[in-house]
């Protein structure tokens, strides 16, 4: 193993909002057709196509009856969830969650959400040689490698990912894997799979820890502060119809306290702070 190659520096791609609300309207009004199963899923997934008008598109629908109860998320749903992260998401201008909607489909109720297509080429995450990441990486931690040998887990330095990190601090993500970040061609980063979040517990697992305990940017700090008058308003008023009171209220807490101490949150201690299996 070496040391991956230095990423150059990367401006952020802007949020398209009005193709972004097409792609909502359409995965609302569309008419859904199942074309398969993702297999590698945990809970029912299925790879469909919607159209509506002359428009189509490729989408992942997960009907709520094919989720698996959690224990230690006993309320509401994974695809109420995964709606909820999206409006957060959207509150926040990043558009860091693909457009994302609960409607009846051919199982039921579910979400569905837009498909998007990954570039290959992007390298976000590399195990490497050493105690230090290299220019351009933030280090995670060490993990084994097997025979003995341990390797450095590190994630780029991007600002898409430390935007998504802020987020899933305020969502509470228990399940930040690598497998769930999807760079597109054009360059916008998506997250993806949001049915483990807003647990009124600190649950934050993620591999996204590259910053934790450094400053807040000034971008995140104003997002933060809009965020919060946001929750007591509209988006409040949006979430309630997916999650429940207590988990708003939770949400409310975080932001106050990320607001409060200027820091990306540093692991708690009290659960496991990487997903298993990472990826």
């Amino acid at each position: 193993m070496s040391a991956p190659e230095r990423i150059p520096p990367r401006s952020v791609t802007p949020v398209d909002v009005a193709a972004d609300a097409a792609s909502a309207e359409l995965l609302a009004r569309g008419e859904l057709t199942v074309r398969g199963r993702i297999r590698e899923a945990s809970n029912a997934a299925l790879f469909c196509t919607v159209a509506l008008d002359g428009r189509e598109a490729g989408c992942v629908y997960k009907p709520v009856a094919g989720e698996r109860p959690l224990w230690d998320f006993p309320d509401g749903t994974l695809a109420g969830r995964e709606v909820a992260a999206y409006e957060v998401s959207e509150a926040t201008g990043w558009g860091l969650v693909p457009p994302t909607v609960l409607r009846d489909g051919p199982y039921g109720e579910g979400m569905c959400q837009l498909w998007i297509d990954v570039a290959a080429e992007a390298e976000l995450l590399a195990l490497v040689d050493g105690e230090e990441p290299e220019p351009g990486w933030k280090a995670i931690g060490l993990a084994d490698v097997g025979e003995g040998r341990t390797a450095l887990l590190v994630h780029a330095d991007d600002e898409r990912l430390r935007r998504l990190a802020v987020l899933d601090a305020v969502i509470n993500n228990a399940d930040r894997k690598g497998g769930h970040l999807l760079p597109t061609a054009g360059g916008r980063l998506y997250g993806i799979d949001h049915g483990v979040t807003f647990n009124v517990e600190d649950k934050l697992r993620t591999l996204l820890w590259g910053w934790a305990g450094e400053p807040l940017t000034e971008e995140a700090v104003r997002v933060l502060e809009g965020l919060r008058g946001a929750l007591d308003a509209g988006l409040g008023a949006r979430l309630a119809a997916l999650i429940t009171a207590a988990e708003i209220d939770a949400t409310r807490a975080r932001v106050d306290a990320l607001l409060a101490s200027g820091r990306h949150p540093e692991p708690g201690g009290e659960w496991p702070a990487i997903p298993w299996p990472p990826v």
